[in-house]
């Protein structure tokens, strides 16, 4: 038994694919299978159920693949623990970041993050909240910045800022001038909305639920569209396609359509989203994790109210 085979096991019930599975393990299908069989060998157990277009798990495979988690969480620890022994800031530390942050954040975070502590650089990866909260779990990855609500994932957070929702309008439309809007009327609209997968685009449809039902409807077709980035969704906006709503980080962008487009702030109670870091409770290099909280904090991201007083913490739920 090798880490390198929990590794795969993990990957398979995550992605419930043998390809995919081995192409998130860069390694090729028939070198991972054999692999998986010779572990289940091993252990005298079937882990998987084979046969249909998406791989089953079985009940034994589940406590398996739980405990291969925790497995490969700790020999993430060791490598940290020995570097740890020289010093807790020098070395990479791996952080992920959700879309729609990591473009707004990270050209403010990275620079006051390499001002505070150089030898500590940042190995960036953006992805979905799911991704990166397995990813964390397998220690792939050191901490996460993500965005509130998460699931029960029993992990430690450090809330980081608040931003509200801003509407956006193209230049000329009928709200263009005024100064707050009210959510109930974004139904009334066509609203371009992010694809599925993205806690924004959950977000937004909290803020306006009538959409859920546009957007698994025929109707819908015509009353909200999808986008694969708020960036993407802000040149449609520009192009006069629909409207949409923004985090108010993402105002400070400025680009050719801004001159196109109006930001109007909601009626109270106005919507906005908090973001927080979160990292395993096991993790030892406390010290890296405080560094970066204070980056953030410090790094002058407009939009964003920056909670200062915030403590880190562990959570049960996250």
């Amino acid at each position: 038994m090798t880490l390198t085979e929990l590794k795969y096991i993990v990957a398979v019930a995550r992605e419930r694919h043998f390809g995919r599975a081995a192409e998130a393990c860069f390694v090729s299908q028939p070198t991972l299978s054999v692999a998986i069989r010779k572990l289940e060998e091993e252990l005298g157990v079937v882990l998987f159920e084979r046969g249909g277009t998406e791989i089953g798990i079985t009940p034994i495979g589940l406590r398996v693949v739980a405990q291969a988690q925790k497995v490969l969480e700790e020999g993430a620890n060791l490598r940290e623990i020995a570097r740890q022994g020289h010093d807790p800031l020098e070395g990479p530390l791996r952080v992920g970041v959700i879309y729609t942050v990591g473009p707004y954040l990270l050209p403010y975070l990275v620079p006051e993050q390499i001002r505070r502590t150089p030898q500590m650089p940042l190995l960036l990866q953006e992805n979905y909240t799911a991704r990166l909260l397995e990813l964390l779990r397998q220690g792939e990855i050191d901490c996460a910045i993500v965005a509130l609500p998460l699931p029960d994932t029993g992990l430690s957070q450090c809330a980081l800022y608040d931003e509200p929702f801003y509407v956006t309008v193209p230049h000329n439309h009928p709200w263009a001038d005024e100064a707050r809007v009210d959510s109930r009327r974004l139904k009334e609209e066509n609203m371009l909305l992010l694809g599925a997968g993205h806690c924004f685009r959950d977000q937004v449809l909290e803020v306006c639920p009538e959409l859920s039902r546009f957007s698994a409807s025929s109707e819908g077709i015509q009353r909200t569209f999808e986008g694969s980035s708020l960036e993407t969704i802000r040149h449609m906006v520009a192009a006069g396609i629909g409207i949409t709503v923004l985090p108010a980080s993402a105002l400070g962008v400025q680009g050719a359509e801004s001159q196109l487009l109006r930001y109007i702030p909601f009626k109270p109670p106005a919507p906005d989203r908090r973001v927080v870091l979160v990292w395993r409770k096991s993790f030892p290099r406390q010290a890296a994790i405080e560094a970066l909280i204070q980056a953030v904090r410090q790094c002058g991201m407009p939009g964003a109210t920056m909670l200062e007083d915030a403590a880190p913490q562990s959570a049960e739920t996250v």
